[in-house]
């Protein structure tokens, strides 16, 4: 069996409001889905991170970079094409879109994989650790309007997410350490006391507001603070984590096994969030799985996109081992966006209905079905949204 073609598919719509976080507001959703083709009928499907034209760039990465280095090669030597892939691009990209386009293309092979031993993603990867999967609801976006508007806004929309039935809920930040705590204060009070919430930061702060925001977060009795600062400031994280008495998250703008050793080295992270669309992939994520589980740092991954990578981490989900275990283990969660998302929602031929399955077991969702990622894109969705 060979590889035969690889086609990226962009897919864009006006968003029927402007959402923002911390660095920016957008008005369109993007998203970057990977379709390699085989000569035996095997199609594979995978999705890059990255919106916008962040997507465009990945896009000529994926057709006039990596296309023509796997072209003709089995797609079952999913790790030998991994690593010619990365060494032959080594020199001009071992972080960033480079890696968001390996990654597209490497989960596209292990859907084929799946397909081909017709088993389901976590079978191949080694068995489903859990029966079920618990999943937080993501929402409390930034919206240019007054702080007033916006503390109500958030209130309501905490109470409305817990009532779908999700086990936590999410915010984000990013007006300022005054306002933000503000804004924390206003979800707190729309979730009630004994509910778990979480603040995503998107990397906003100094290491001074952060700690400011953070003690602010202690006392709201926060599960997490996500990204609180930059990314490359890995003392600056180790200060946070031994200074503040919240979960310390982050690791989403890290990429492949040697970032993420040197990110753990740093005993920076209470919480790691890999991203498998944006880190190398399902190859590369099982490797740093691995990396977090040897420094006994509980991973949940982060997740944005459409029902590609929300298929993909349900799978990787599944397959995760329990850290440290016991009757009674700590259990990851599936991170779930509840603003508008068509490319989630109406991608796939057979929809994954996570909303409904919240709604139905307070906050579960049942192990995916089908060879490989389970699923089919809708031909017809994907020609009506291409870009």
């Amino acid at each position: 069996m060979e590889i035969t073609k690889i086609t990226s598919h962009i897919l864009q719509y006006d968003m029927p409001q402007t959402l923002g976080y911390s660095q920016q507001f957008y008005d369109k959703r993007t998203a970057h889905l990977i379709e390699v083709e085989t000569d035996e009928g095997f199609t594979g499907w995978g999705e890059c991170f990255g919106p916008g034209n962040i997507a465009l760039a990945n896009r000529t990465i994926v057709q006039d970079v990596i296309q023509p280095m796997i072209l003709g090669h089995s797609p079952l030597d999913r790790d030998v094409l991994w690593h010619k892939t990365y060494n032959l691009m080594r020199d001009h990209g071992q972080k960033g879109m480079p890696m968001q386009a390996l990654s597209g293309v490497d989960i596209a092979l292990w859907d084929i994989a799946g397909k081909v031993a017709n088993l389901p993603l976590y079978q191949l990867i080694g068995g489903a650790h859990r029966k079920q999967i618990p999943v937080y609801g993501y929402g409390m976006m930034l919206r240019p309007e007054p702080l007033e508007n916006l503390t109500a806004r958030f209130k309501e929309e905490a109470r409305a997410i817990k009532d779908m039935g999700f086990v936590a809920t999410k915010m984000k930040v990013g007006l300022g350490p005054r306002a933000d705590i503000k804004l924390a204060e206003a979800v707190r009070r729309g979730i009630g006391d004994d509910f778990r919430f979480m603040v995503d930061a998107n990397h906003c702060y100094t290491t001074s507001d952060a700690f400011t925001v953070g003690r602010a977060l202690e006392d709201l009795g926060a599960y997490w603070f996500e990204e609180p600062i930059a990314p490359e400031d890995l003392q600056g994280y180790r200060e946070l984590r031994a200074g503040l008495n919240v979960n310390i998250s982050g690791g989403e703008a890290e990429f492949n096994r040697w970032g993420w050793r040197s990110l753990l080295e740093s005993r920076g992270l209470d919480i790691a969030q890999p991203e498998v669309c944006a880190l190398g992939g399902i190859s590369e994520y099982l490797r740093v799985l691995a990396l977090c589980h040897a420094h006994f740092t509980p991973v949940v991954n982060h997740v944005w996109g459409s029902a590609v990578a929300v298929a993909t981490n349900m799978h990787l989900l599944a397959s995760m081992p329990d850290l440290p275990g016991g009757m009674n283990p700590w259990e990851p969660m599936l991170e779930f966006d509840t603003t508008d998302n068509k490319f989630r929602d109406e991608l796939l031929e057979t929809p994954l209905e996570i909303q409904a399955q919240v709604a139905q077991t307070n906050g579960y969702i049942a192990l995916p079905e089908g060879p490989g990622l389970g699923i089919t894109p809708d031909r017809d969705f994907l020609q009506y949204f291409a870009l």
